[in-house]
């Protein structure tokens, strides 16, 4: 019997199949902005805020070095398979990748400089289930990137004034400001290539649009108007445009468990592109999808993915979203249409940003360059007598969470970090990102057969780590799974097991995107030191850190904790596990061995009461 969904969705095919199909897709990932003049392709060191004042137009107040860099992804929206601990397959609706593809498939954020994302592939035509299917080991750049065609228009008038030559062509050209163009035909000194300095100009005889301006360095040059042989020209370039063919190839059920990972600096400009591929096995459902960074503090509704508040990404769509990297911390990010059911099915992810501090010099003391960040108006967490200048006297903002501290330390840059600490106290030697997701099975299966899903009796029965049960949490590299392309597909490619040198720390970036469940892990014989909530440091106002060590952490849906594991015993300092603690021990790395990270609810130690599954994994101290 057709269901009430099924006659929704003919309905909407007939309404909107035709400005669904009229849509398109693109990337967009600059080299340069008005904030990030240029594209590093690492990090700059962190020596002194960028904006020392207010600013309106991202020009005023810009009297610091250029920080952070320009970052870009690109993702699909649509559906795919995961393996249970059991075997089972589990059908999705999930995000997948579409740049990164190496990266991810070894665990790792896809998330990429301009220079690696826009590269365009020059290899054997994708195949679906890539990178598995081809055995794609090094590229990472935007699937489907193409060069837009070279274009070629008579000119109409040209002429000089000073260095700035105008052209005024016979059609649009199609250029922006820094694009290369070539003038010939005119048998004068006008004729070269030359960068664009504005694409549009105001002109005595077209629209703005068909007119251009460049600099020439030569003068004096007479104008020329209704030229037969005059023309300007583009060479292929990049400028967003793909071909839409690798894009469905690869991004047809190629869903992730968790959707891919991203990671960011502060002070960087990211941009995220998402392409809705649509999903090959609900083919009546018109779904949207969008991205909403849960937590995170953007400036603006319109990137938010808050459907209410932003746009939804049809079928046949892409749409870039921008952020500028706000506080470090952990985050995370789910699709926004109908959340209870597009998080229950699996369109959820994580994302961390991290701290300024990790580009601190080892020559600078942590606690110098914390009070330097206190000129950066937009990250300042400011209090009386906190050493920064200029003093101020009034009480602090309540929501800012990464004070100067307390007590002034000597420990020096050069290390990695949780946070903006200031004194070392978040120092760690590897990081490991765990998202903690529960399924239910039927509303999984019931979500692939065209039933109504019964929101009121979802229960979660799988519990998930990075999208995997044990024992699969153990096994190393990405899960495989034939989806109904008869592909293999890397389905989950984040391992979740632990490994850490005796002695060292590790920081768990963990979150929680279940849906019907509270879940608990516990640690077996390592402390679990928590140090940051929500994607905030825990300190109070007056610079006193407030970690606390336990053996156990309790999360909601929404949550999300940093959690160090330190294998040092009796800790002195926190870049290396000598010498002598405050009581007179001596620092001592743990004995070697494996460890477990696991659940004390019992019936969240197994897939659905059988002897699979659950949230546990290893930590292995070597």
């Amino acid at each position: 019997m057709f269901n009430t969904r099924g006659w929704i969705a003919l309905g909407l095919l007939s309404v909107f199949a035709l400005p669904a199909m009229a849509q398109s897709f693109r990337v967009q990932c600059p080299t340069s902005t008005v904030t990030h003049p240029s594209a590093p392709a690492a990090e700059p060191a962190y020596t002194a805020p960028t904006y020392a004042g207010t600013s309106t137009s991202y020009t005023a107040g810009k009297t610091g070095p250029v920080n952070g860099a320009i970052k870009c992804q690109q993702i699909s929206g649509g559906d795919g398979y995961a393996t249970m601990g059991d075997g089972t397959q589990t059908y999705m609706f999930s995000f997948g990748p579409l740049s990164g593809l190496t990266d991810i498939a070894n665990g790792l954020p896809g998330t990429e400089f301009p220079s690696v994302f826009n590269t365009v592939y020059a290899g054997a035509p994708l195949q679906p289930g890539d990178p598995l299917t081809s055995g794609l080991t090094a590229y990472n750049g935007a699937v489907g990137l193409a060069l837009d065609i070279p274009n070629v228009v008579s000119i109409f008038d040209i002429s000089e004034s000073g260095h700035t030559v105008t052209v005024v062509a016979n059609a649009p050209l199609g250029v922006k400001a820094l694009d290369t163009v070539t003038i010939a035909g005119t048998g004068t000194a006008y004729d070269g290539t030359f960068p664009v300095t504005a694409a549009t100009a105001v002109n005595p005889f077209f629209a703005a649009n068909l007119a251009f301006t460049y600099t020439n360095p030569a003068t004096g040059l007479a104008t020329i108007n209704g030229s037969a042989t005059a023309t300007a020209a583009v060479s292929a370039r990049i400028d967003g445009h793909v071909d839409p063919r690798p894009i469905l190839d690869v991004g047809v059920m190629n869903g992730n468990i968790p959707a891919p990972l991203m990671a960011i600096d502060e002070d960087d400009e990211f941009f995220l592109t998402l392409t809705n591929v649509g999903m090959m096995m609900r083919p009546d459902l018109f779904e949207q999808h969008t991205v909403h960074f849960h937590g995170y503090p953007n400036a603006s509704a319109f990137y938010d993915g808050v459907p209410d508040a932003s746009v939804a990404i049809n079928i046949g769509a892409s749409f870039t979203y921008y952020y500028l990297a706000p506080d470090a911390g952990t985050y995370f990010w789910h699709c926004h249409i109908t959340p209870p059911e597009h998080l229950q099915m699996g369109m959820v992810g994580q994302i961390y940003v991290r701290p300024r501090q990790n580009r601190v010099p080892s020559t600078t003391t942590l606690n110098a360059a914390l009070l330097a960040q206190q000129g950066d108006l937009r990250t300042a967490c400011r209090r009386p007598g906190d050493g920064a200048s200029p003093a101020v006297t009034t009480t602090p903002d309540l929501l800012c969470s990464n004070p100067v501290p307390a007590v002034a330390t000597t420990a020096t840059g050069g290390g990695n970090y949780a946070y903006n600490d200031g004194d070392g106290s978040t120092f760690y030697n590897v990081e490991y990102p765990l998202q903690i997701h529960g399924f239910d099975p039927n509303f999984h299966f019931v979500g692939m057969t065209f039933n109504p899903e019964g929101f009121s009796d979802m229960k979660d029965k799988y519990f998930l780590l990075n999208g995997r049960s044990y024992p699969d949490t153990v096994t190393t590299g990405s899960l495989q799974t034939v989806s109904a392309d008869g592909v293999n597909h890397f389905s989950q490619p984040l391992p979740a097991v632990i490994n850490i040198t005796a002695g060292q720390r590790a920081l768990l970036r963990i979150s929680d995107l279940d849906v019907t469940e509270y879940q608990t892990l516990a640690s077996l014989g390592i402390p679990m030191q928590v140090i940051g909530y929500n994607a905030k440091l825990l300190r109070d106002q007056g610079g006193n850190n407030l970690y606390y060590t336990t053996n156990s952490i309790t999360l909601g849906g929404g949550e999300s904790l940093d959690v160090i594991l330190d294998t040092c015993v009796n800790r002195a300092v926190f870049d290396s596990c000598t010498g002598t603690n405050t009581a007179g021990l001596a620092a001592t790395p743990m004995a070697p061995g494996t460890y477990f990270l696991y659940t004390p609810n019992l019936d969240h130690l197994s897939n659905d009461a059988e002897n699979f599954g659950g949230l546990m994994t290893e930590v292995h101290v070597n």
